[in-house]
């Protein structure tokens, strides 16, 4: 029996794409007892991928945590992201994926904001819910529409380059009116050096002063920015990222609780345990056996 979850690869049958594909919530419903994995089961991503919802009411998994959706609703993940849904009965919709090279491809077109602001789970909650009046739901149709034209084949990577761009810039928007303005600034760049620090060094330290040092700030300016960018401490920050790491690979591989503690720069797995439990209320091996 597989001990792991999924890890889903982007597998488009379409010849020749591009990297991006677009289908809809019923198909995936429809097929869910025919592909290898369920799609209502926890699964990690290898790929993005945006859900707009477009009738009915059910939940959805992301990084362990569950979201209520309904019409309008649109989720957004980024590739790594633990995802499930729930198929209730009516539930209608779209579901985008494109791969990390086909992000990269597009990021010169597209404002470093609106890639801060959809492409960092740390600093936005992955959840939007469109106003009734909201169009970006007609540039969706128009994609899925060139998207399963099967006898259109002229030019159509061009096609979803720019569909993909208006859509993405819609999404944006809607993001920036239901969050802070996000602009660029000493505070918000000091915030992303400091989380690619931590997401270098997580298994070396989970000192808050460790990383002000690598920042060459203070601890108390640390915090500050912190509390700014995300409402949490530098500490409370580190340690999220530390549990959240821990899940995924607690759930995604068949390392053992001792070995992963190790691996996360414990040097006792008895503190790791202790330190796992105290953030979530579950030993790893309970959580574990919960998802998988």
């Amino acid at each position: 029996m597989d001990k792991n979850i999924p890890h889903i690869e982007f597998d488009s049958s379409k010849p020749d794409n591009s990297g991006i594909e677009i289908l809809t919530i019923e198909s995936l419903s429809i097929r869910k007892n025919e592909i290898d994995h369920s799609p209502e089961k926890a699964h990690q991503l290898a790929f993005n991928m945006i859900v707009f919802y477009t009738a009915g009411e059910s939940r959805q998994l992301v990084d362990f945590i569950w979201h209520e959706v309904k019409r309008n609703t649109i989720i957004h993940l980024s590739k790594g992201q633990i995802n499930a849904f729930q198929f209730n009965e009516g539930l209608q919709g779209y579901v985008i994926l494109f791969t990390e090279d086909y992000l990269k491809k597009q990021i010169n077109t597209l404002p470093k904001n609106e890639l801060i602001r959809l492409f960092n789970a740390h600093l936005f909650s992955p959840i939007i819910q469109a106003s009734q009046d909201s169009n970006v739901l007609n540039y969706i149709e128009l994609f899925y529409k060139e998207y399963s034209n099967i006898e259109e084949g002229y030019n159509q990577e061009n096609t979803y380059n720019a569909l993909y761009s208006i859509i993405f810039s819609k999404l944006e928007r809607l993001k920036q009116y239901q969050t802070f303005h996000l602009k660029r600034s000493d505070k918000l760049n000091s915030f992303l050096d400091f989380k690619s620090h931590l997401e270098t060094h997580f298994n070396r330290s989970r000192n808050a002063d460790f990383y002000a040092e690598k920042l060459n700030i203070t601890y108390k300016h640390l915090n500050s920015i912190c509390k700014d960018m995300v409402s949490v401490t530098a500490k409370q920050f580190i340690d999220a990222f530390v549990i959240l790491e821990a899940k995924r690979l607690l759930i995604n591989s068949e390392i053992k609780s001792t070995e992963l503690a190790y691996s996360l720069g414990f040097e006792e797995p008895t503190n790791f345990v202790k330190y796992f439990k105290k953030h979530t209320g579950f030993t790893p091996n309970t959580f574990k056996k919960d998802y998988i």
